[in-house]
This record gives structure tokens, sequence and C-alpha cells, in this order.
């Protein structure tokens, strides 16, 4: 039973929301050459996806981690350093404090 004047969320809502707020599910970035590489957001990837990441002990391990077989190869290729793509992640998680500062994504 729901309480008189108690917001209630709806969690679709919600997700879109802070997903807005943020710039999408989904973080791209452009590697060496100018391609384009795409990792879960880190506030909305799957726990496997961070357990594998905080799992992860070398940079190769994380770039491996983050971007999956395919996209670990084709960056690698491309003369991608490794080591360069945890800086997505840490970047990703710096604008997402930034943005969620400015104010709760929930209120209209």
């Amino acid at each position: 039973m729901s309480k008189p004047n108690k917001k209630r969320y709806v969690l679709a809502t919600v997700r879109q929301q802070y997903a807005e707020a943020v710039g999408g599910e989904e973080v791209e970035f452009e590697g060496p050459g100018g391609k384009t590489f795409t990792v879960p957001h880190p506030m909305f990837a799957p726990s496997e996806w961070t357990k594998g990441v905080d799992d992860a002990e070398s940079d190769e391990e994380i770039a491996l981690a983050m971007l999956g077989d395919q996209q670990y190869q084709e960056f690698c290729e491309a003369g991608g350093n490794p080591a360069d793509v945890n800086f997505i992640r840490m970047a990703a998680m710096e604008d997402m404090k930034g943005a969620l500062k400015k104010g709760r994504p929930t209120r209209s």
C-alpha cells in the first residue's frame, strides 16, 4: 500500500533519466586511426563486465575486459596502447560525477 504524499519511482523512467544525464548507457571513443570503439557506461555495465575489469591485473587485461576480444584485437592492430583504454572508464566516471552533481535527474 502506498503512503500518502510519498513519491513513487518508475524504474524504467529513472534509468532513462540517469542515462540521459550521463550521456547514454554506452561510451563511445575514438581510437587510433579514427576508429570508433564502444564500451558500456560504468553506471550501466553488466556485473560480469564490471567484475572482469575489476579483477584485471594488467593494462592488457583491463583493456581486454573493457573492449572484449574483437574490439581489443582491432584496437591493438590499429596501434592502440592498452594502457590508454582505462582512461576512458575514468573519464566516464568523472563526467558522471559532474553530471549527477548538477542535480538529481529524477527531479522535473
